[in-house]
């Protein structure tokens, strides 16, 4: 079954053409490294990149690095199936990003070929996430979310070739992205799926471009996602931050499913903790804060400890 207990605040892609790079990707702290087949390689190097990628993916993952995916080309491009022939001989490929997904096909094809390629001896689950780029992957979304459920972990909005195909400019509100992010967000919500990544901030030299990035992450947070596509190791660490819980955030959380268990015990369905009611949705919020923290690495067992003797007011 395709991962759900994952954690990808941030998604750095990086070039696979290039051995540097793929160097410096293991020494940095990142939740998913997005070995790049696509974008980022010229069709006369896919070949190497592809070589480059499966050498990587080979050695043990860095301490660092949480989780280590590959985009592959698309299905269309007619070079996925040598991208996956390749990479399928790693026994530690455990996720896939798949740009350009337009129909749920594209998907029942990688399906089928992990199905037919994979060596029986590999027993690490493998997971899928979809890039989502174009009118009718957004017209298709529905079937697409439902084409792989063993597999499908993530969606994740490629803006500039959607802007491409829809033939808009991206402005530095995202207005024009407004309609795709809230429906790639609702349907990974409607399938509960972990990973709903945003769109890349592709400017990261200056302060300014700092201060978007922070902008943009802050509302792609209010809008339900939960990651965000990384272009450069300097992006990563304000979006990680972003898309963590505050310690005061951790803390209420914690308070709230201690007293939540006592409410039960009561008979009590809706109580109050700071004068504030909590009923079902807000404890249900809570337990979703605590379970990430966990995955970040917050000492929850210490703030229950703590926070042991709260009761339902």
């Amino acid at each position: 079954m395709a991962a759900k207990n994952v954690l990808r605040r941030a998604m750095l892609y990086v070039p696979g053409s290039s051995q540097k790079f793929l160097d410096k990707s293991r020494t940095l702290a990142v939740d998913c490294v997005a070995y790049d087949l696509e974008d980022s390689v010229t069709p006369q190097r896919k070949a190497e990149a592809r070589a480059l990628v499966r050498k990587e993916l080979d050695k043990p993952s860095p301490d660092a690095v949480k989780e280590r995916a590959v985009r592959i080309n698309a299905v269309g491009s007619g070079l996925a199936l040598q991208d996956l022939e390749e990479l399928l001989k790693s026994s530690n490929l455990t996720t896939l990003v798949v740009p350009k997904v337009e129909s749920p096909s594209d998907l029942t094809f990688i399906s089928d070929v992990i199905a037919h390629t994979r060596s029986k001896e590999f027993t690490n689950p493998i997971s899928i996430i979809a890039l989502i780029e174009s009118a009718k992957s957004l017209s298709n979304l529905n079937d697409i979310c439902k084409a792989t459920p063993h597999l499908l972990s993530g969606l994740t909005f490629a803006a500039e070739d959607f802007a491409l195909d829809m033939s808009i400019t991206r402005t530095p509100s995202l207005s024009e992205f407004l309609y795709a992010r809230q429906m790639i967000a609702t349907h990974a919500r409607a399938y509960n799926l972990p990973s709903i990544i945003d769109l890349v901030t592709t400017a990261f030299k200056s302060e300014a471009d700092q201060e978007a990035l922070q902008e943009e992450a802050e509302q792609g947070k209010r809008m339900g996602y939960n990651g965000k596509q990384c272009i450069h190791p300097s992006q990563v660490k304000t979006v990680e931050k972003i898309f963590s819980p505050s310690s005061k955030e951790v803390e209420w959380a914690v308070r709230i499913t201690i007293a939540q268990k006592k409410a039960e015990e009561q008979g009590k369905g809706a109580w109050a903790l700071d004068g504030k009611m909590i009923d079902a949705p807000v404890e249900g919020k809570a337990r979703a804060i605590v379970q990430k923290a966990e995955l970040i690495g917050f000492d929850v067992k210490s703030l229950q400890e703590n926070f042991r003797d709260e009761e339902p007011q």
